[in-house]
């Protein structure tokens, strides 16, 4: 560096020749120590000079140096002696270098970390929530796909997007993937969702050939057989015969594990893993999924992606949040669509379409024709299609899927289990799932990573709520998590009280909407005349709460004194606050919901 040939360049004078070296500092008991290493080249042979330098970053200016207490071997030498002020005059700028860039890193990185707390503090600054129905919609030959606009207040401090897909008779879902780790509740219907987990085996195959075909086989072997000897060709024969019975095989479908779903089932699936999904019930089946894009596996922007394998997709979130963007934000999506309609423009939008198609081919091994149609160049239909006729596909019979299903659950460690075996559905819609259950209010479900593991790896759980009329679920806050809550039937009387007191949700929701409770943020939700049904996901794997009533809630747990000098109340009256509900979670009522409308 330029201050070794500054401080060689002092030592020309005594030496024939000289070099000097700096080291980077070492830092050793709250201290930087600089070493400074000086070959001087003398009459007499070579003669090797280090100084050492000691600061404390924050005291740098404020506590010079000490030369006396710094051994050297300048200290020894009478011919440079005199230079050592000036060797510690450019060690000081050196160090002073050195401390000024530390101070501009450290603020720096300081001032980064505040400015991101400071903005995520300020999207949850909510002065009001509201429950609102989609804001996008796109329909499709053979469904919908509704999302709300992720760029709301309230959503941006969850920090997720929420979608709503339809899928009507015989539709299909084409494959896809999100940059975020999703979890599904299945509201209506029933029908199978395929899952494509890296690595692991096609577990669900063909049999070979049916007893006609192998009986068939057999003559034709032995008349091949028979053959092969009269021409005297016997082992290129069994040769060919062994490359047709390989090709045979290779031509039997076989594909990953395709699973049942229904109403009240939970989905867990991952960042990254393509699923597609098929509808053959006799009723619409009606998806609502959470795409958490503040998880850690989403290493791209704040913004949900979905990337489709097929089709002729439209673009599923950002048809009206693209009219909130600022003006570099325009800019980018200016470019953005530039690029979409250039894509629409050649009728491609899958990401096979982004390939050249001779690339895509060869390495396909296919030919350019099957290429194109890889790519969707003639295909105009959308995310969710209509299946021409049966979709077959290999499936077990049911009791068959349900021991498989029991077997999957067995694993308990390894990669292995955590995507190819681990249980990835549960169904919390059944009455016997409940963890609450009241015979006048309702009952409660939860799920969680104790109960469905692969939770933990995307850090989300779940919870169903069954409300009688007029029942009432405890007030509460989360303790550790943001709460998204999706209603499925019936309508409630919900609030929501922010940190000073204030409401900031106070409304009447129905079938439909969709609401966020922050993290810390106190909820009431009691159930109108027709019942309250929701669904409601929280970004963490363990969602705990917190009650304000019933016998689990924190007034019971405080002391009756305590209550007493709190609220302003004699004891009689704390104990009885303390003491006049007995249930847990799902509260019944005595008074009508008319007084609450």
């Amino acid at each position: 560096m330029a201050t070794s040939h500054l401080v060689a360049t002092l030592f020309s004078a005594p030496c024939i020749s000289s070099e000097a070296n700096s080291h980077l500092p070492m830092y050793k008991n709250e201290v930087y120590v600089f070493e400074i290493l000086i070959a001087c080249k003398e009459k007499n042979g070579m003669r090797f000079l280090t100084h050492h330098l000691y600061f404390s970053p924050p005291h740098l200016l404020l506590s010079p140096i000490n030369t006396n207490a710094l051994y050297s071997p300048l200290h020894h030498n009478p011919k440079l002696a005199s230079y050592l002020p000036l060797i510690i005059t450019m060690a000081k700028h050196l160090a002073l270098a050195f401390s000024l860039c530390l101070l501009v890193l450290f603020h720096g990185c300081l001032a980064r970390r505040q400015q991101s707390q400071s903005s995520q503090q300020n999207e949850c600054q909510l002065n009001q929530i509201q429950a609102r129905e989609p804001d996008n919609r796109i329909e499709t030959e053979a469904g919908r796909i509704e999302s709300w606009d992720y760029n709301q207040d309230d959503l941006q401090c969850a920090g997720v997007a929420v979608q709503r897909i339809t899928i009507e008779r015989n539709g299909l879902h084409l494959p896809s993937y999100t940059n975020t780790p999703r979890l599904v509740y299945v509201v209506q219907g029933r029908g199978h969702l395929g899952m494509v987990f890296p690595g692991c085996p096609e577990t669900f195959e063909e049999s070979e050939q049916s007893d006609e075909e192998q009986q068939g086989q057999q003559q034709g072997q032995q008349g091949q057989q028979r053959g092969r000897q009269q021409q005297g060709r016997r082992q290129g024969q069994f040769g060919q015969q062994g490359q047709q019975g390989q090709q045979d095989f290779e031509q039997l479908d076989r594909h990953q594990r395709v699973r049942r779903v229904k109403e009240g089932d939970v989905i867990a699936i991952p960042a990254g893993v393509t699923t597609w999904s098929h509808n053959d019930g006799d009723r619409s089946l009606v998806f609502v999924t959470l795409l958490d894009i503040s998880n850690n596996h989403n290493q791209l922007d704040q913004n949900p992606r979905r990337f489709y394998l097929a089709g002729n997709p439209q673009d599923e979130f950002n048809q009206q949040s693209q009219s909130r963007q600022g003006q570099q934000g325009q800019r980018q999506q200016g470019q953005q669509g530039r690029s979409r309609q250039q894509r629409q423009g050649n009728n491609n939008n899958n990401i096979y379409a982004g390939f050249e198609t001779e690339l895509l081919a060869d390495a396909l091994n296919i030919d350019q024709q099957t290429a194109q149609q890889l790519q969707g160049q003639n295909d105009n239909r959308p995310q969710i299609v209509r299946v021409q006729g049966r979709l077959d596909f290999v499936e077990p019979p049911r009791s068959q899927r349900e021991e498989r299903q029991l077997q999957g659950q067995q694993g308990q460690n390894g990669l292995e289990e955590l995507f190819c075996h681990m249980k990835i559905k549960q169904n919390i819609g059944k009455p016997s799932m409940a963890d609450v259950f009241s015979p006048q209010a309702g009952r409660i479900s939860t799920l969680n990573s104790f109960s469905m593991p692969i939770l933990r790896h995307l850090r989300l759980s779940a919870e169903r709520g069954f409300l009688y009329n007029n029942a009432i679920h405890s007030p509460h806050w989360n303790l550790n998590a943001h709460e998204i809550v999706y209603v499925i039937r019936g309508s409630a009387r919900v609030q929501v009280v922010n940190d000073n007191g204030e409401t900031i949700l106070d409304d009447q929701v129905r079938q439909g909407q969709l609401f966020v409770v922050p993290q810390n943020h106190a909820v009431l939700q009691k159930a109108m005349s027709n019942g309250y049904e929701y669904i409601a996901f929280k970004t963490d794997d363990n969602a705990m709460i917190n009650t304000l009533a019933g016998r689990t809630s924190v007034l019971r747990a405080l002391p009756d004194v305590v209550l007493a000098n709190a609220y302003q109340m004699d004891r009689e009256q704390a104990r009885n606050l303390k003491y006049n509900r007995q249930e847990t979670l799902a509260l019944s009522s005595s008074r009508s919901s008319q007084s609450q409308s």
